[in-house]
């Protein structure tokens, strides 16, 4: 079957002979622009390398709506079985049922073909390693390596096969329900909007699932066919630009709450009964107070670019801030480090030990749904306080020329007065009464700029309006 393998041109594997273009390779996945260097051979190549570094007898391999992402899903698959792996096909999913198939059947590599929020024309490929854990720096540097020179072992005679894996996605349905009790959810009336990405089918499953168990969710679904062509964008929305028909679908719908979620779903994000939006440093200390509620003293992994609710939240609920650097690798290993039961990044990432440490864009709006029925709050009560008391300017990005010049002008403005500076990811400089983070992104080339202050909505601005004019300086030309 996966002999025929075709790329989105119709073309076969081509030119898989070293030397090999790994530009697409980045901190710690791979995303780059298709058919400049992604390609079909670049999927087989990086799975075959990926199932020999690890040694992986048995793997698993998803993908999302992109019109591209099931050609080369296939050529991932003829590598993984070239290289003597069985190789368990999810067909469209989310990147979180590949992490969930590599758990729960404790695989030995996970394959998911995504570009996430990229544009149209890149595709990537995410990649975690035995039983759902990420790679370490050194085995992703090896798949690069391999991948590039090609310098594989003879193709095995073992018989390995490729096999749909179907049931799979009920059985994550029944796992993701057993973390809660689906009927302490209560009867919200909730919109999702899938963005025309992977979610949809999903969601159906698992609304399917806990209904059966007694929640009394009211869901309003719009978007939720996956469409290649993603008509009304590629859904991100953490851009402010994206959030518009959320917003409207949310008030106009007469929901308790609205949720969004990104092509592959492993982020969500939330908008109140009115449909203003909810930052995601609010959603953290939210899922943060969950998370305690039910582990009281353990330890909830923050990352550093927005802080001060979430601290606020984790302390105030008995709980132990941990700093993280950002980026899923490094979450899910202080995660494990800690043994805690929650992780959360602002940019709508959530990871959950009850979930093999990995994110999940569906455990967020599930557990924020059974912690206002508990609570007896609306979304909108439960964020006005921290709102208030925690104003932030959400993530500010920035296309520069040269990155380092541009942070060194930062440096020197705004170090020297700083009441501490703290270098886990990127620039954090605290003053006492605001703070700022600016930091690279690990797979766009941009610098992204994070301001809070304490209690004035006045100082986020006039801060971030300072940053921002000396960052506009090194614009990208």
């Amino acid at each position: 079957m996966l002999d025929g393998v075709k790329n989105s041109g119709g073309e076969p594997l081509g030119d898989v002979s070293p030397p090999f273009d790994v530009s697409a390779f980045g901190a710690y996945d791979v995303r780059g622009v298709i058919e400049e260097n992604v390609t079909a051979g670049l999927y087989y190549r990086a799975a075959r390398a990926a199932a020999e570094v690890l040694g992986a007898e048995a793997a698993c391999v998803g993908f999302d709506a992109r019109e591209t992402s099931a050609h080369f899903a296939a050529a991932a698959l003829r590598g993984l079985t070239e290289a003597g792996c069985n190789a368990l096909s999810l067909g469209l999913c989310g990147t979180e049922e590949v992490y969930f198939a590599a758990g729960s059947e404790n695989l030995g590599l996970g394959l998911m073909v995504t570009a996430s929020h990229n544009p149209l024309d890149y595709n990537g490929l995410k990649l975690v390693g035995p039983g759902a854990r990420p790679l370490t720096n050194q085995e992703f540097k090896r798949i690069r390596d391999l991948t590039a020179s090609g310098d594989f072992a003879a193709p095995a005679a073992s018989g390995a096969r490729a096999v749909a894996g179907a049931p799979q996605r009920e059985a994550y349905a029944t796992h993701l329900a057993d973390i809660l009790d689906p009927k302490a959810m209560g009867a919200p009336r909730i919109l999702f909007d899938c963005g025309n990405g992977a979610a949809g089918p999903t969601l159906q499953v698992l609304l399917g699932e806990l209904q059966s168990r007694g929640a009394e969710v009211d869901a309003v679904t719009v978007r939720g066919n996956p469409d290649p062509t993603f008509p009304d964008g590629v859904p991100n929305p953490l851009l402010p630009e994206m959030r518009a028909a959320t917003a409207r679908a949310a008030a106009e719908a007469g929901t308790d709450f609205g949720v969004a979620f990104d092509g592959d779903f492993d982020r969500c994000f939330l908008f109140d009964a009115a449909g203003t939006f909810v930052e995601g440093e609010y959603v953290v200390a939210l899922l943060a107070r969950a998370a305690l509620a039910q582990n009281p003293g353990q330890s909830i992994i923050h990352d550093p670019r927005v802080t001060g609710a979430i601290r606020a939240a984790i302390i105030g609920a008995g709980g132990v801030p941990t700093q993280s650097k950002t980026g899923h690798a490094y979450v899910k290993d202080a995660l494990r480090a800690t043994s805690g039961p929650y992780g959360g990044e602002m940019s709508g990432h959530h990871y959950f030990r009850d979930f093999f440490y990995c994110d999940s864009g569906m455990l967020p709006w599930m557990l924020i749904a059974q912690h206002l029925n508990q609570s007896g709050q609306t979304l909108a009560e439960a964020v006005t306080e921290m709102r208030a008391e925690f104003p932030s300017s959400g993530e500010i990005n920035f296309r520069v020329a040269d990155k380092g010049a541009a942070v060194a002008a930062v440096r020197s403005r705004f170090e020297p007065d700083a009441a501490s500076v703290d270098r886990t990811d990127g620039l954090s400089c605290d003053f006492g009464d605001w703070r700022f983070n600016l930091r690279a992104s690990n797979t766009e080339n941009l610098l992204r700029l994070n301001v809070e202050a304490a209690s004035s909505r006045a100082l986020v601005e006039a801060r971030a309006a300072d940053l921002s004019t000396i960052l506009n300086k090194w614009g990208a030309q």
